[in-house]
């Protein structure tokens, strides 16, 4: 299993716009920290704005945060880039076999324990805030000086 790399870009760009909140933050500048192409950055954009996590200024371009960092979780994060809403983590295949006494049966027996282990993740996820990552930023630039 692999969350895809549109999460740990989001935090990424989360960080830079509060690192850098002194200067009009923009797709181009947010994709040459990432390492990633400005139409990647721009549809991470949209989805985050969707979730209301930022606002974004047409034109002359710039980002902001709607909320303070220390209320926004990975969780949010999250649901904001990888899921539609109430998406579940895992996807189940669609036609077991009902002939089958496995493929009759794996829904009962997978189904709960799934649903546990999304409920842990998603917990997990939620103890991690952006003002987290924020003072990890912090120190790991302070190290650098």
């Amino acid at each position: 299993m692999q969350i895809s790399s549109r999460f740990t870009m989001a935090i990424h760009m989360f960080a830079c716009i509060d690192t850098f909140a002194e200067q009009k933050m923009t797709s181009d500048f947010m994709a040459g920290s990432i390492g990633t192409n400005p139409v990647i950055i721009r549809k991470l954009l949209q989805q985050l704005k969707a979730a209301g996590l930022i606002e974004v200024s047409r034109g002359t371009g710039g980002v902001t945060i709607t909320r303070p960092l220390e209320e926004i979780t990975f969780l949010d994060v999250y649901k904001a880039v990888e899921c539609s809403p109430d998406e579940e983590l895992f996807h189940f295949h669609e036609n077991p076999n009902k002939k089958c006494p496995v493929g009759r049966n794996i829904h009962h027996v997978l189904d709960h324990k799934l649903l546990q282990i999304q409920k842990a993740m998603e917990n997990e996820l939620s103890k991690s805030t952006l003002a987290d990552v924020k003072n990890d930023v912090a120190e790991w630039i302070a190290k650098e000086q």
